[in-house]
C-alpha cells in the first residue's frame, strides 16, 4: 500500500494504449496446443497443459524489453539504471491480496517453460507458499484482467520500475477487410470482416520512459503479438 501510495504521489505516469489483433496468435495457439496434445498422449507431462494467450503476451512483452532497453530501467535519484536482464512480475490475485511473482529471465524461456513457470509461480501464491525470492522485485511488470471481463485500464507504476503494462481481454469486432471484393481496385468495396482484438496500456515514468520511447515499446511489443510465429526464433 505504501508503495502504491508513493508512486502515485512521486512518479509522474502517463499512458499510452495499443489495439493488438489476436487473430494469427489463436491461430498460432491452437496449433501448438495440439502438438503439446500429442506430446501428452506419448507421455511428455509438460503437454498436458495447454498455452495461453497470457503465455504470448509475458513472452512479446520480454522481447519488447530486448528490442528497447530503456523501458527495462528503473529511476535513482542520482541515475537511470537499464537492466540487461528480463525479469518480469507478473500481477496474480491471491487470498491473501495482489501477489506479483518474479519470472527471472523470462527473455529467454520458450512459451512452455514460460506456461509452466507462471503455471506453477501461480499455484504457489494462492497457497501462500510463495518463496522471499520468488517474490523479488523485477524489472517490469505485466497486470492482466481480461479473464474478468475488464476490456481496457491503466494499472499504476511499480516503483523503482518504469513501466507496467495492463492488459485486457480479447473482444470481437468488425474491422475494414484486407480483401478487396469482386475483382475491383476501390479500396471502398472491400467490406468489413471478424477480428479478435485485445487492448494493451502502458503505464510509464516520464522520469524514464518518454512518449516517443513508450511508443516504440507498444509497437514492438504489438509486432511480437499479430506476428506470434517472430517469438519463436
Amino acid at each position: 500500500a505504501s508503495r502504491l501510495l508513493q508512486s502515485k504521489q512521486q512518479v509522474p505516469h502517463y499512458y499510452l494504449t495499443v489495439d493488438v489483433r489476436l487473430d494469427a496468435l489463436l491461430e498460432t495457439r491452437a496449433r501448438l496446443n495440439e502438438a503439446r496434445a500429442a506430446l501428452a498422449k506419448k507421455g511428455d507431462e509438460d503437454g498436458a497443459s495447454k498455452l495461453s494467450v497470457n503465455d504470448f503476451v509475458l513472452k512479446a512483452a520480454a522481447l519488447a524489453l530486448k528490442a528497447v532497453p530503456g523501458v527495462n530501467a528503473a529511476w535513482s535519484t542520482d541515475f537511470t539504471r537499464v537492466y540487461k536482464n528480463v525479469d518480469i512480475n507478473v500481477a496474480v490475485q491471491a487470498p491473501a491480496g495482489l501477489m506479483v511473482p518474479l519470472l527471472v529471465d523470462a527473455d529467454r524461456a520458450g512459451l512452455g517453460e514460460l506456461s509452466s513457470r507462471v503455471r506453477a509461480l501461480a499455484a504457489a501464491a494462492r497457497d501462500g507458499a510463495l518463496r522471499p525470492e520468488q517474490m523479488a522485485p523485477g524489472t517490469f511488470t505485466v497486470s492482466n484482467l481480461g479473464m474478468f471481463g475488464v476490456e481496457q485500464f491503466a494499472a499504476i507504476v511499480n516503483p523503482p520500475q518504469a513501466a507496467i503494462l495492463a492488459v485486457g481481454g480479447a473482444r470481437p469486432v468488425l474491422v475494414p477487410s484486407t480483401k478487396r471484393s469482386g475483382g475491383s481496385d476501390d479500396a471502398g468495396d472491400a467490406g468489413f470482416e471478424a477480428a479478435t482484438m485485445l487492448s494493451a496500456t502502458l503505464s510509464c515514468d516520464h522520469r524514464v520512459v518518454d512518449g516517443a520511447m513508450g511508443a516504440q515499446w507498444l509497437q514492438a511489443f504489438k509486432r511480437f503479438m499479430e506476428q506470434p510465429l517472430t517469438m519463436l526464433l
